[in-house]
């Protein structure tokens, strides 16, 4: 039942996106779009910031080379759109990626965007430029990218070696294009793009502003005057407001499955799309912090993870087993059902699993009479804190007695990147559903979003073959074999991969949720109100 409920969760969500492809007849320039957002970013900018909340309300200040289409649900390589590119081509060998830009592009100051703009972007992210970027958490994603050589009116990509894939990566809402001349504590705080909308002020707590862009290069676009997100860290009470009216869309994806029944209830008018997120839950541990130095203790966690009991307190029976890569149908990648029954802790007898963790538990000295106590970090919202609860409660079944530790947000990516934890419940939430993101980012040895310390340079050399891969059914199976290794070295134990709703007052017109994305659905060019 489960699978069937998500399989048609994401076929709603597939057939509310093919509706919004359809020619718009009424829309309605005008309105300001109200939403709620969860908490305060630690800044504006898209490039040095790995969450939803710098990245939504930002989305729409910015533009890419090339984008997921924003009425095509289930992102893939033939979802992809020109931006500030016209089109893009390929060498021969795929070894290099060519993109011809627009000339009638401005950035919200008026200067003109131009070539140079893409390079230094990439000189930024690879940091090869004077100017520095404070964090840098997708660098990872272009370890391939040997130079981004600028012309007169195109741009070139040169690899290392063939890298069909690339073009997903820069699709995304990660990969905006900066400009030149605004330095990037700047672009911290008062960002300038070339997007439908204009930065207009942030308030730490209060709210985030943007405004419609009326010299924007598509013309009759964005049809709202701006956006406001009201900044409302309780869910309830945000949730309250919005079955109030006084909001029009809710934070993406933070309608769980029981709160999903208390808006029907009390918003029957409400828009909700349920669908998966690519994001999941898991255990993060400190590889190189004792007790997890120790390889007993890493697997012990391993076996103790009754994923089933998850999915049924915090989605009612709704969510997904899976590996690193989002399970069908939502995802493109992910492991078939077949292949993980064999994985350690997979194993539907839970019984038996912690029976195994509770032995290599008092292998590596611990047992009921000495038991490990740690702190156990989770960000300090409630789709993270609420999952840590559980997962304190089955590691106290092998020995582990955890005590929650929440940290806000402005500081749970820093504290994760100094590896300053000992264990966690962790989001990892993927921007693009490609292994190019998810194995390069999360998993080599030094990207710095590889918070657990996991290294295996056998693997990696992995990670460069199925990106080489040009037959796409091969490179599933190589995905495959690579995602089963993770889960076997226990490199980031996946909990479980989890649905939750977006809703929206009937005002709200051709918003397109996404299926595998999170992350890219929030340019609002298209969206208009109907008020």
């Amino acid at each position: 039942m489960r699978r069937k409920r998500h399989f048609f969760a994401a076929a709603a969500a597939l057939a509310l996106g093919l509706a919004a492809a359809e020619p718009a007849v009424a829309q309605k320039p005008g309105g300001i779009l109200r939403v709620y957002h969860r908490d305060s970013p630690a800044s504006m900018s898209i490039l040095e910031e790995s969450t939803l909340s710098t990245l939504m309300p930002m989305m729409g200040v910015f533009n890419n080379l090339a984008a997921y289409d924003q009425h095509v649900a289930q992102n893939s390589l033939g979802s992809i759109v020109p931006e500030l590119a016209t089109e893009w081509s390929w060498n021969e060998n795929r070894t290099e990626l060519t993109f011809h830009l627009r000339h009638d592009v401005r950035w919200h100051d008026g200067k003109p965007f131009t070539a140079a703009d893409v390079q230094c972007t990439w000189d930024l992210l690879l940091g090869r430029s004077a100017s520095k970027l404070r964090l840098d958490p997708h660098r990872s994603w272009y370890g391939n990218v040997k130079a981004v050589e600028a012309g007169d009116d195109t741009v070139r990509f040169v690899l290392g070696r063939p890298q069909p894939a690339l073009i997903a990566l820069l699709a995304s809402a990660y990969a905006p294009i900066y400009p030149c001349h605004v330095p990037p504590a700047q672009m911290r705080l008062h960002p300038i793009g070339t997007g439908p909308f204009k930065f207009v002020e942030y308030r730490p707590n209060e709210r985030v502003t943007v405004a419609h862009n009326p010299e924007y290069w598509k013309k009759a676009r964005p049809y709202l005057d701006g956006i406001e997100y009201t900044i409302v860290p309780n869910r309830s009470t945000a949730l309250l407001g919005f079955i109030a009216g006084k909001f029009d869309l809710t934070f993406p994806f933070d309608v769980s499955i029981p709160l999903l029944k208390e808006v029907k209830e009390q918003a029957p008018q409400a828009v909700c799309v349920l669908a998966p997120l690519n994001a999941s839950r898991n255990v993060i541990v400190n590889r190189t912090a004792p007790p997890f130095d120790n390889p007993q203790v890493r697997r012990a966690i391993q076996f103790s993870l009754d994923r089933k009991a998850f999915i049924n307190i915090l989605g009612e029976g709704d969510g997904d087993i899976g590996g690193a890569m989002l399970p069908p149908p939502g995802g493109i990648w992910g492991l078939p059902p077949e292949l993980l029954a064999d994985l350690p802790g997979y194993g539907p007898d839970v019984d038996k699993n912690r029976a195994e963790a509770r032995a290599l538990m008092a292998q590596a000295g611990y047992g009921p009479d000495k038991p490990l106590a740690v702190k156990l970090s989770a960000r300090n919202i409630a789709i993270s804190r609420d999952p840590a609860v559980i997962l304190i409660d089955q590691l106290k079944t092998i020995g582990i007695d955890a005590e929650l530790e929440p940290v806000e947000t402005a500081g749970w990516f820093p504290k994760l990147a100094r590896k300053d934890y000992t264990i966690g419940l962790n989001l990892t939430a993927s921007a693009v559903d490609d292994p190019d993101q998810q194995f390069f980012e999360n998993y080599t040895c030094h990207s710095d979003r590889n918070v657990t310390g996991y290294c295996n340079p056998a693997l990696e050399e992995m990670f460069a073959q199925q990106s080489a891969e040009p037959d796409q059914d091969k490179r599933k199976h190589l995905v495959w074999e690579i995602d089963r290794r993770l889960q076997q070295d226990g490199a980031r134990p996946v909990i479980f991969h989890y649905n939750a709703a977006t809703c929206m007052q009937p005002a709200v017109k051709d918003l397109t949720v996404m299926v595998n994305s999170i992350y890219n659905a929030w340019r609002f060019e298209d969206v208009w109100l109907d008020r």
